[in-house]
C-alpha cells in the first residue's frame, strides 16, 4: 500500500499544527507556505489530501472571476490530482463564500476555525 501524501497550506498563524495527527495516521505531510508553492508542488508530487485556509477576495485582486485565494490551486488540482480530498478551514463570516467555493470545485470537507486534531481526524478516511 503506497502512503497517503497530504499539502498544508499554510498561509496565516490560523492554520492549526496537525503534524502529530499526520504521523499518527501515518500520513506524510508537506508543508508550503503559499498558494504558488503549493501549485509548484503539484506538478512534482499527487496529494491524496490537501488541508488549507479560504480566505474570500474582498479586494480587487481576484477581478470577480475567484471567489479567494484558494480559486487557481483546486482549478490546478483537478488537472494534476483530481482524487484529492479538499478539506478547507475558514473564518465563520466567511462560510458563505467558502459555500459557493465548494459549488465550483470538488470539496471533502468545510470546516469552521478555530480547527482542532479531532475536526481534521474525523473527516480524514482511514
Amino acid at each position: 500500500m503506497s502512503e497517503t501524501l497530504l499539502f498544508s497550506i499554510i498561509e496565516s498563524a490560523g492554520h492549526p499544527d496537525l503534524s502529530a495527527l499526520y504521523q499518527r495516521r501515518k500520513i506524510r505531510e508537506v508543508r508550503l507556505p503559499s498558494i504558488r508553492k503549493a501549485i509548484q508542488a503539484l506538478k512534482q508530487e499527487r496529494p491524496g489530501y490537501v488541508v488549507a485556509e479560504f480566505f474570500y477576495g474582498y479586494g480587487n485582486n481576484y477581478a470577480g472571476a475567484n471567489l479567494g485565494n484558494l480559486d487557481v490551486f483546486l482549478a490546478s488540482l483537478q488537472k494534476y490530482a483530481p482524487d484529492a480530498r479538499v478539506i478547507v478551514m475558514v473564518d465563520k463570516q466567511e462560510l458563505p463564500y467558502a459555500e459557493r467555493l465548494a459549488e465550483r470545485y470538488p470539496i471533502h470537507a468545510v470546516l469552521l476555525q478555530p480547527v482542532g486534531i479531532a475536526d481534521v481526524d474525523a473527516v480524514i478516511l482511514p
